[in-house]
């Protein structure tokens, strides 16, 4: 097979970047799609220029259907093709129900399911043309349980479930592959904010006792993408230490 090309979004940082990084380091060359934090985004883009493959970055808003055409557009025209989609970007807007603003909810689902959407609208037809692609979305275990405080975020990630399943079938005839990853508690600059209490009650939640690494979700997408995960599609891989099972 030809040196394949990927386009992940939110790959600035945490798992986006190591998502990035595990890609490269199977010859993938990477095109990062990040809006949130340009500064971040070029260091990682400096981390993959030490792995020999061929990497650029692009500033774009998920959520915006044309921005998505545009920079989707260009990515072909530098890079020939694109053989692998990952979708990562995502927000949260915790609060209740009750507490919830319209904006908060609007903009979680923009960015977290129309994302999807957008980008996997934009890049299958180029996908279909090489009758080859490998599209990977991030969802969530609160996506497949709930969680209090999350209404938004939960039904953005299950929304993600709904999506993958559609498009396996949908273009599975043409030899692309739709699967999700649903993460649990990873650690990330997030969690190591908490309290010594609030990570053993959520330590509690997990039968392996510890939280998840960034590696770990990047290492389910590196199976997911490669051929010895040819024949599977319409999947949700749970990478969650047995927290919903």
């Amino acid at each position: 097979m030809d040196k394949r090309v990927a386009l992940i979004t939110g790959a600035g940082r945490g798992i986006g970047a190591k998502i990035a990084l595990t890609l490269a380091k199977e010859n993938t060359d990477i095109a990062i799609v990040d809006y949130s934090d340009e500064s971040a985004a070029k260091e990682t883009l400096e981390a993959l220029a030490q792995t020999g493959v061929t990497a650029r970055y692009y500033k774009c808003d998920v959520s915006d259907f044309n921005a998505v055409k545009t920079v989707v557009d260009q990515i072909v025209k530098d890079f020939g093709k694109i053989d692998i989609l990952v979708n990562n970007a995502g927000i949260t807007a915790d609060k209740l129900i009750l507490r919830m603003e319209e904006s908060d909810w609007d903009r979680v689902l923009d960015i977290n399911l129309k994302g999807c959407f957008n980008m996997i609208k934009h890049v299958t037809p180029y996908m279909m043309r090489k009758r080859y692609g490998r599209i990977v979305s991030i969802s969530s275990v609160v996506g497949m349980m709930g969680n209090a405080g999350q209404a938004n975020y939960a039904a953005s990630k299950a929304g993600i479930i709904g999506l993958t399943k559609t498009v396996a079938k949908e273009f599975g005839p043409r030899n692309i592959t739709a699967n999700a990853v649903a993460p649990g508690f990873i650690k990330t600059a997030m969690t190591d904010a908490l309290t010594d209490e609030q990570k053993q009650a959520m330590y509690k939640q997990i039968p392996l006792g510890c939280l998840g690494e960034t590696q770990d979700i990047a290492n389910a997408v590196k199976f997911l993408v490669s051929d010895d995960a040819r024949y599977i599609t319409g999947v949700v891989l749970k990478v969650d230490g047995g927290m919903y099972i």
